[in-house]
């Protein structure tokens, strides 16, 4: 029976079905699982062989090539975690680093004529029906597929990704032998760390086995692009669905640079700072607004164009967050920028991070002790790389662990961190997050949102006039950010009936201590005043007037009935 056969496994990663077809056929596994350790082994050997003859300098270069083939040796699965390796600096040392970077997108490709047949076999035309021409060879090839130049009969200029032959059951393999590792490592190491790495793998697998659909993936990129469809700075390829199937991916050709090759960037005469704030920025508002993000931004996946925009591709791997973890997360940045680590580590419990049961009392301080100086004085030299390390060793100390949806969110915040370190050395991630999640508190219209803005605002039922002075001199670090509309938002919420709090406790803070608190109010004016233009103001009041106007008589009609 062909290994074809062997693996007639649902399209979705399936660990109980995969388990069950080589429990049947060991010697398959076995087969497999020599070949890893065999391969490994000769490696480990090496290292140590160098050590021994007092040479791991010297022959550093040689042994990251060597690992790199070793990777590529081994097939998809590995180069994939290859790939996630090359995007962890605080993990691999550089020379391995310089090496693993090449598995993004300098990989051997497959033979032409196996390519064309599967192009012609699932689109059911032949190459020359479809394309009027082709490059000769592919312009790139990756783990799990090789890319094509080519122009449509109609004369479009497209990208056609083929993926490599027989590739499920490969991959299928491979995932039973790391998930029957895991389960048998997991006993050994700390339970915090142990405890998700059976979970981890199936994740994993889960998203390999959704990328290596090429239908998935074209309605990835349409929800994707949906997303950003008012952000001009963003562009997502077109998908050409007459020309797409499971296999075979169509879609629109994008020129442009590479994100990582800086020459070619700073030649283009294209900003880098605001390349580095377009992506941040997307990230976040991936996360935080849409939740549905790109997990693999590895800089084969990113290009800059010519114009400024930034331009994603490659949406095979993406993840989707429900409401509850968007809420959560963006609580968890509330009580960070508030110093309230009880409501931080409760926060942690929501996420996963830690279980139910967990005593959250000693923790606290320990997170006061890592997190305290991220907002303050060191506040530029805050950055994920460096919180991810300290987490290392609370880890240890502490029963966190990580949920398996938060490897790949760790992942793409870690990897999109070092593509922006590449750009600017200088860079810290959080000179744009802060004003990003500034602007989004003070002019967010959901509930939520403003529900989370007066948890920043107030603090122990007194209202906080430096926190309010601190968010909008941070807001308006974004250009994006216009204190007018804001403004107007906040005029319309304090003549609402929900706004009745807030009017009441600032009646309170501007009367408190029977002091008329002038002085507060005065630095927020000098703040702002440069952008409230009297006439702008005054259009402004009398548009807020208008709304609420409306909004009141609906609801006099409304009790009317």
């Amino acid at each position: 029976m062909g290994q074809d056969q062997v693996t007639q496994i649902n399209h979705r990663y399936n660990p109980e079905a995969i388990a069950k077809t080589y429990r049947y056929r060991p010697w398959l596994a076995f087969r497999r699982a020599f070949t890893i350790v065999w391969l490994f082994a000769g490696f480990v050997l090496s290292l140590k062989w160098d050590e021994w003859r007092q040479k791991p300098e010297e022959n550093k270069f040689k042994r990251a090539a060597q690992l790199r083939i070793l990777l590529t040796r081994l097939g998809p699965t590995f180069i994939k975690v290859g790939q996630a390796l090359s995007t962890r600096p605080d993990l691999v040392r550089k020379d391995f680093l310089d090496e693993l970077v090449k598995l993004q997108d300098q990989l051997p490709p497959f033979d032409n004529a196996i390519a064309y047949r599967i192009i012609e076999d699932e689109l059911g035309s032949r190459v020359t029906d479809i394309f009027s021409q082709i490059s000769p060879n592919p312009v790139a090839a990756a783990s799990l597929g090789q890319v094509y130049q080519a122009r449509l009969k109609s004369g479009e200029e497209v990208a056609v990704k083929v993926q490599r032959p027989n590739l499920r059951p490969v991959l299928s393999l491979d995932l039973y032998l790391m998930r029957w590792a895991t389960s048998w490592l997991a006993p050994w190491l700390p339970l915090n760390l142990g405890h998700d790495l059976t979970l981890i793998v199936d994740e994993f697998g889960t998203k390999l086995f959704e990328e290596i659909d090429y239908l998935n993936e074209g309605r990835n990129a349409e929800k994707f692009a949906f997303n950003f469809r008012n952000d001009p700075r963003i562009k997502v390829p077109g998908i050409y669905w007459r020309y797409t199937s499971v296999h075979v991916l169509t879609l629109e050709w994008i020129n442009g640079f590479k994100l990582t090759d800086t020459e070619k960037i700073q030649a283009a005469g294209l900003d880098t700072n605001a390349l580095i704030e377009i992506g941040v920025t997307a990230g976040l508002r991936q996360l935080l607004e849409f939740g549905f993000f790109h997990a693999d931004p590895h800089p084969g996946n990113l290009f800059a164009m010519p114009d400024g925009r930034m331009a994603y591709i490659d949406f095979g791997m993406m993840d989707q967050l429900n409401e509850d973890t968007k809420e959560t997360l963006v609580d968890a940045i509330v009580h960070l920028i508030n110093k309230e680590y009880k409501e931080l580590a409760e926060d942690y419990v929501k996420l996963g991070f830690l279980t139910p049961e967990t005593d959250i009392c000693p923790i606290i301080p320990a997170l006061e002790t890592l997190l305290g100086n991220a907002i303050g004085e060191s506040v530029g030299n805050f950055n994920f790389k460096t919180i991810t390390d300290s987490f290392s060793e609370l880890m240890y100390q502490y029963p966190f662990r990580v949920p398996a949806k938060f490897a790949l969110i760790i992942r793409s915040l870690v990897t999109q961190e070092g593509i922006a370190l590449s750009l600017n050395p200088n860079f810290k991630i959080i000179e744009v997050a802060y004003p990003y999640v500034a602007r989004r508190l003070l002019t967010g219209e959901s509930p939520e949102l403003r529900r989370r803005l007066l948890n920043v605002l107030f603090k122990n039922g007194k209202f906080q006039w430096q926190r309010l002075e601190d968010l909008i001199a941070i807001a308006r670090v974004d250009r994006n950010f216009d204190i007018l509309p804001t403004a107007r938002l906040g005029l319309q919420y304090l003549l609402s009936d929900e706004g009745k709090f807030l009017r009441r406790q600032l009646i309170l803070a501007l009367t408190e201590d029977d002091t008329l608190h002038t002085e507060e109010v005065q630095r927020l004016w000098n703040l702002v005043k440069d952008e409230l233009k009297p006439t702008r103001l005054f259009d402004a009041a009398i548009g807020a007037l208008n709304e609420f106007s409306r909004e009141r008589t609906a609801a006099i009609v409304r009790t009317a009935k």
